[in-house]
């Protein structure tokens, strides 16, 4: 019961600092970063050409007491008579089942330019709103607690929190040909204001950058398309003191897609997929690697993806060679 309710207060403690002193938060992360494309970097926005529903559900750390849940949900689309696309990306974060919570709504276009025959441009630009909420209830201290019953007391920490709602702009680049990809993002370029309290915690810039290609091998299946590539990625991404570098590989054989990526001093992921030209999904786990390894059960996250049917390109029609996952 000491060790349980030791940990509680150390939860309840901690959270209550990141509130009182404002600190800086990090945005979520997915892990199938390009089974959620949109989040990952508003130029992807329109690249499937036709209509395109995504969506994606991670838990975070699920044997400690504040596991981190995130779902999202994605439309986009590109659009001739605008020459680019527009997508519509909605997310939300859970910290400590429930106890601070984060929504966000997002509107995005992206413009396509061909600067070639083998290499095309498009530049999103993101506009989001975002509430954020604390569920001061929920939270514990450690006065609360006797030393032969646990929580049983209530706390003199005075209620503090509520909600806060801010308007946040973002842009990236995407730079491609057939075979590989290179693109930047920047979010929160106007840093917007999150506190839940007196005074003012800007939300500090997140900064992406990341690269690719898609290298066919082996035969090539009766449409002239080899059926197995070979896919290697790195991204590197930076908020305020946070700094995380990812190096991953996917095979893909058919329908069938396989990966596995680094993240620095980490963790280690594996995943698999199956796709079709109408469907597709995945599933993937992060191994925890740090010091945290056995008290979290790693990460879980599952992606869904749907593409629909749209009229024939009028004009070429360049597609990304990014990966599915």
């Amino acid at each position: 019961m000491k060790e349980w309710t030791v940990r509680r207060a150390a939860i309840g403690f901690a959270l209550g600092v990141l509130v009182v002193m404002g600190a800086h938060a990090q945005d979520p992360q997915f892990t199938q970063f390009y089974a959620n494309p949109l989040y990952l970097n508003p130029a992807f926005a329109g690249t499937a050409r036709c209509p395109r529903v995504v969506l994606n559900y991670r838990n975070q750390w699920p044997a400690l007491t504040g596991t981190f849940v995130t779902t999202s949900a994605s439309y986009d689309q590109h659009v001739d008579a605008i020459n680019g696309g527009l997508g519509v990306l909605v997310t939300h974060d859970q910290a400590g089942k429930g106890t601070l919570n984060t929504t966000t709504v997002s509107g995005i276009y992206s413009y396509q330019q061909a600067i070639s025959r083998k290499f095309s441009i498009k530049v999103g630009f993101q506009a989001t709103y975002f509430q954020k909420s604390l569920d001061w209830s929920k939270l514990t201290f450690g006065d609360q607690i006797d030393p032969r019953r646990g929580f049983i007391y209530q706390t003199n920490d005075v209620p503090r929190g509520g909600s806060v709602g801010n308007a946040d702009f973002s842009a990236g680049v995407l730079g491609y040909t057939d075979i590989f990809f290179v693109g930047a993002s920047v979010n929160h370029l106007t840093q917007p204001n999150e506190s839940l309290i007196v005074g003012n915690s800007k939300l500090p810039l997140k900064i992406t950058g990341h690269a690719g290609a898609a290298i066919p091998i082996g035969m090539k299946g009766k449409y002239g398309e080899a059926r197995t590539r070979i896919s290697p990625n790195v991204i590197y991404q930076q908020q305020a003191a946070f700094r995380q570098l990812n190096v991953g590989l996917y095979v893909d054989h058919g329908p069938i897609t396989a990966g596995v990526w680094y993240r620095a001093r980490d963790s280690f992921i594996a995943l698999i997929g199956f796709h079709t030209e109408k469907f597709k999904f995945g599933y993937s786990y992060d191994i925890t690697t740090s010091k945290l390894t056995t008290a979290t059960a790693g990460s879980h996250e599952i992606s869904l993806q749907l593409n629909f049917k749209c009229k024939a390109k009028k004009r070429r029609f360049r597609v990304v060679a990014c990966p599915t996952f």
